[in-house]
């Protein structure tokens, strides 16, 4: 499952990120890769802790709260994110990320999410591309717009042929391991939430309320 997640980040924070991005330190981006990964990468990252800690403030408050990615990733840990820029001839071969990330306080990669922190016009290339089984998927979104998809597909990052990429990137250890059922779970919580809506006392939304609970309940690791 692939889901489009919109205006995670307004205006006023897009302006904030991209000021403080301005001034922040920056080191090879293969330095947190994992070994096959290390091979094909090829962006840099933000290594300034404070600037680091603020971005984290802004990127990370705003994402928690959003109800598509509540709704759509189920979350039971998400990790901090990396703020990479891709200048012109950067690129990110293609890879598939690690099952178990971070140091010390371990976390099973569930799903990735990438956000975008600048707008598509101002870069040439750098289309992220996710292998599915309905073929490959594009993605280039609109700066404060993100990608949710599954840890487990493999995926790229086209060459920046001119300007500069942004984006935050991060992943979600999901209270359901199962990719098939969580994207089950995401198709009967948006029917849910609109009987719940429409029409909250029926004995069909009480039906469907109670099945999307108690399946919750019965895939649900923690």
């Amino acid at each position: 499952m692939l889901v489009q997640i919109k205006n995670i980040l307004g205006d006023t924070e897009l302006q904030k990120i991209q000021d403080l991005l301005k001034t922040a330190k920056f080191r090879d981006g293969h330095l947190s890769a994992g070994m096959a990964a290390q091979q094909v990468k090829n962006n840099l990252e933000v290594s300034d802790e404070d600037i680091t800690s603020v971005l984290n403030n802004i990127v990370m408050n705003n994402v928690v709260r959003h109800p598509v990615y509540q709704q759509a990733a189920l979350p039971h840990r998400i990790a901090t994110p990396f703020y990479a820029r891709y200048e012109t001839g950067m690129e990110y071969g293609e890879h598939i990320d690690d099952p178990i990330m971070g140091q010390g306080d371990r976390y099973r990669s569930d799903l990735a999410m990438t956000i975008f922190l600048n707008s598509p016009d101002e870069y040439k290339g750098g289309e992220l591309i996710i292998q599915t089984p309905f073929g490959e998927q594009t993605i280039k979104y609109n700066a404060g717009d993100a990608v949710l998809y599954p840890a487990t597909t493999r995926h790229r990052v086209v060459k920046v042929t001119s300007g500069e990429r942004l984006v935050a990137v991060t992943w979600v250890q999901s209270l359901i391991r199962d990719n098939e059922q969580r994207e089950l779970l995401y198709k009967l919580s948006k029917t849910r939430e609109k009987m719940l809506r429409k029409d909250p006392d029926s004995e069909d939304t009480k039906c469907i309320d109670s099945t999307y609970v108690n399946l919750v309940r019965m895939w649900s690791e923690v």
